[in-house]
């Protein structure tokens, strides 16, 4: 009775996607017919390297299954499944031969080069070296390492793509150290060597701390500061020398 009922539902949309195109319709049919993309975006990832993205052949699926909808006839004698089912895999291989910058006997060489890493990892219990899969592919350890290294730089990589297994891992932006903002490690260090600068200041005469105010945070010059304190410009260099071998001596003595 529910089998019914939903086949009956199912047929009403697709009287009205055919008579009037209209958005509702599509959103549900594509909706039934996504078991379809999600079959053929494994049986394809199956035979893919393991860097590409089963978001990207879900996406070319997608647009298979619409194109599929745009340009099925239901008056022919063919199933929208059998249909679909061609579009659909029709799209997602051209999508990946779209976005494939290798020609394509070097695309299978790598295939074949990752298929015996993977058997010998399963073997070994470890990552093989390229010797070891040079010897089982009956390459030169040369042509393996050129021909991984060309595949990896062929693949663009999204800054928002999961940076390890999909779904589970934060994407490669989540990742990227703010090297301009401060970690809260960092500050909390700062912040006390700071407060252990200021408790040093502290114990220098007035006259240090003054000097040492208006050289470093006001950026006066010796002279101006000898002009504003009366005294000679050798005079604040001395007192300016003398503060600063304290605070060297005194943070010295500060425990670690």
């Amino acid at each position: 009775m529910i089998k019914g009922k939903v086949s009956s539902q199912l047929d009403q949309c697709w009287e009205s996607w055919h008579n009037r195109r209209d958005k509702d319709s599509c959103d549900l049919l594509i909706k039934a017919y996504m078991p379809l993309v999600d079959y053929h975006v494994q049986r394809v990832r199956n035979g893919m390297p393991r860097n590409v993205n089963s978001g990207e052949l879900k996406s070319h699926g997608m647009m298979g299954l619409y194109d599929a909808l745009l340009k099925f006839d239901k008056t022919r004698d063919l199933k929208f499944d059998t249909y679909a089912s061609f579009r659909i895999k029709g799209a997602i291989i051209d999508g990946l031969r779209q976005e494939d910058r290798l020609p394509r006997s070097l695309r299978e060489k790598a295939k074949r080069i990752e298929a015996v890493q993977e058997q010998l990892e399963q073997e070994l219990c470890r990552m093989p070296e390229p010797s070891e899969v040079a010897a089982a592919a009956e390459m030169t350890e040369a042509e393996v390492v050129r021909t991984m290294n060309e595949s990896l730089i062929s693949h663009f990589l999204s800054i928002d793509d999961s940076a390890g297994d999909e779904g589970s891992s934060p994407s490669f932006v989540q990742t990227i150290a703010d090297l301009r903002e401060p970690t809260p490690e960092d500050h909390a260090v700062k912040t006390a060597k700071y407060e252990e600068l200021a408790s040093c200041i502290s114990r220098l005469t007035e006259n240090e701390q003054l000097v040492l105010s208006l050289f470093y945070f006001e950026e006066l010059t010796l002279t101006e500061i000898g002009r504003v304190l009366s005294l000679s410009t050798s005079r604040i260099s001395q007192i300016h020398s003398r503060a600063l071998y304290k605070l060297e001596q005194l943070l010295r003595a500060m425990p670690v």
